[in-house]
Parts: structure tokens; sequence; C-alpha cells
């Protein structure tokens, strides 16, 4: 069976692009083309379905040819705001939430998380790399979406806490190349190097 079929992929597009002066940064240019559509390249041939989680430029983003979908818990509620709107509208049982500035992420992405969440019997697992975690870059189940709204009604917003409220665990990558963060201009100049 076709493990990718029970998996939708969800770039994460909805923030406001502070640090890129308030910049849409999932239509940033880097070598010709959107970011999200670099992280779309790489996660679409790994997942059954894909979704963009933004809160501006809808028509640009549908035109992209996937759903889109906005915050439903709004006021800076950040990404799991993003992974709450895509928990609620997804219909696969696992999701694959993964940052729009994230273009180099692996092919083995899904494969590696996927293995990671049965072996550990677990509901969430994260990517980590040599340096550090990446909690944005994470495989979950969607039946967490009830206690990821609760946990944003109350006023939660970090993503560890609400992590630690589940079993979870990390994935190793040795890549850290491939998790590089494109967070200002001056990283998408410097990203090319």
């Amino acid at each position: 069976m076709d493990n990718r079929a029970g998996i939708t992929g969800v770039v994460l597009a909805g923030g406001q692009g502070r640090r890129m002066g308030g910049v849409d940064k999932g239509l940033v240019e880097l070598a010709g083309r959107s970011l999200v559509s670099h992280v779309l390249s790489v996660i679409t041939p790994q997942v059954g379905q894909v979704m963009i989680n933004a809160n501006r430029h809808h028509d640009v983003y549908a035109a992209l040819g996937y759903p889109v979908v906005s915050d439903v818990i709004t006021g800076s509620a950040g990404p799991l705001a993003g992974f709450h709107a895509a928990l609620k509208a997804a219909s696969t049982p696992l999701l694959l939430m993964v940052p729009c500035d994230t273009p180099s992420l692996p092919d083995t992405l899904v494969a590696s998380l996927l293995a990671t969440l049965e072996n550990h019997k677990v509901d969430i697992v994260f990517a980590r790399d040599q340096a550090r975690a990446h909690p944005a870059i994470v495989l979950l189940k969607r039946h967490l979406v009830d206690d990821l709204e609760e946990y944003l009604v109350g006023g939660g917003r970090k993503i560890d806490q609400w992590y630690a409220r589940h079993p979870h665990t990390f994935c190793q990558f040795d890549n850290a190349r491939a998790f590089i963060n494109i967070n200002t201009l001056n990283d998408r100049d410097a990203f090319g190097r």
C-alpha cells in the first residue's frame, strides 16, 4: 500500500513576513520561482494531497493549483493557527506541516518522519538536524485537532508546549542545509552562494 495517500502535505504561508519587511514570504522569489513553489516541488511527490495555509494573496496561492486554507483562530496565533486550519480542513489521518521558507527539504522527509512515527508509536514527530530542532517541520495525526483548538483558544501559542501534551519525538536528519530557513532578503541572497 502507498502510505502517501493517507498524508496531506501543508505548506505554511500564513505568517506576517515581519523579517521580510511585511512581504508575503511564500511569494518571495528564489532562483526565478517563489519560495512556496520550491517547497511544493519537494513535498508534492511525497504526499497524497497538498494544501497551502495562507492569510493573504489567496488568489496567487490558489493559482498554484492547490486548496488554500486560512487561519480560523486569528490574533497572532503563529504557526499553530496554520496547523489548526489544516487539521480542520484535511480528510487524511496524517498531515505534514512545512514552512514556506524551507526550499531545500529532503526528498526522504516524509518517509523518514513516517517511519519514526510508526516505530515510536507517537502522535507527533518533528525534524531535527545536528544543529537544532525544527518543530514546524512535523508529521502529526489529524485527531489532535480538538486538543489544538482548546490549546489555542486558551491562549497557548508555543509549539513545544503543545507537543508536550501528546506522545511525540523527533526524527534526526544529517543534512542541516536541507532545513535552512529563508527568513530575510539577505538570507535569500546568501542562499545560493
